[in-house]
């Protein structure tokens, strides 16, 4: 969507009664810094500005991440041919101001870069935003279920992929580790991402800190219930609310997802099913 397009999108949402949007931005152009991530006039500002024009009390999120901006698709500055966490702090610290300064109430730094929300919350700061929240990523796996996202925004890794700074799908301590550290560093609330194949770890990660927690529906899985529903092998508004109940059930105190707007539109006009009921 254009950012115009998006305001239109977000008073509609507004309308349903869905309190806040995330953004995501499509730059026209890609480098390997990823500098219209950070642009005055780059696609999320510009929507920023937009959608506060129009519903000003509308919460607005802002991912924070270079993979949609670089031309290499990874999440950070590549150093021969590695990503280096450190010299991509200050791009994404940058990228957070801006989206501050154009009005962002959230930014949400989805790269998974060590030591990115202590960076932010000091970026943030320091430039006269101290009451911009940080939800950040904490636990984001190197899952398979991104594809739809990434063939959308063309951000798919060029050489290599981001096993090497995303998690293993394995591994439920390392999640723990870095919700805590996160939540140390200054984030206000964490996200899991994907939801659905990590409810274990939504649980233990809902468990073990005390801010609030979101899950993440991610692409994927918004497109493999889309498909079964298409060769009739299951009923696509029942798995709606089944899955989303699933997240809320494990301890998601927010649900991120692409039926947001259905979502709405059903409990608007109070057509909820029997196991929503339940």
């Amino acid at each position: 969507m254009s950012p115009e397009l998006a305001a239109e999108e977000a008073a509609a949402l507004a309308a349903l009664g869905v309190g806040s949007v995330l953004l995501f931005g499509i730059p026209d152009a890609k480098d390997a810094e990823g500098r219209w991530a950070w642009a005055e006039n780059g696609p999320v500002p510009r929507a920023i500005r937009a959608i506060k024009r129009r519903m000003p009390q509308l919460v607005v999120w802002a991912d924070v991440c270079l993979c949609e901006y670089t031309d290499h698709g990874h999440c950070g500055v590549l150093v021969n041919g590695e990503v280096d966490n450190d010299a991509t702090l200050p791009l994404l610290t940058r990228s957070a101001v801006a989206y501050a300064k154009a009005g962002a109430d959230v930014v949400a730094p989805s790269d998974m870069m060590d030591g990115r929300v202590a960076a932010i919350r000091t970026g943030l700061d320091t430039a006269g935003f101290p009451n911009t929240s940080i939800v950040s990523y904490a636990v984001k796996y190197a899952s398979a279920f991104y594809g739809p996202f990434r063939d959308a925004a063309g951000s798919t890794p060029k050489s290599g992929d981001r096993r090497g700074y995303q998690m293993d799908a394995g591994n439920v301590r390392e999640a723990l580790r870095e919700a805590e550290a996160d939540v140390e560093e200054g984030a206000d609330a964490l996200i899991v991402k994907p939801g659905g194949p990590y409810l274990d770890v939504l649980r233990a990660v809902r468990e073990t800190v005390r801010v609030p927690v979101a899950a993440y529906q991610v692409s994927g899985e918004y497109a493999a219930l889309h498909a079964a529903a298409e060769k009739g092998w299951l009923d696509l508004e029942r798995a709606m609310w089944e899955t989303t109940l699933g997240l809320r059930r494990a301890g998601a105190d927010l649900v991120i997802t692409y039926f947001a707007r259905v979502l709405a539109e059903r409990m608007s006009e109070g057509r909820l099913t029997e196991e929503a009921r339940a």
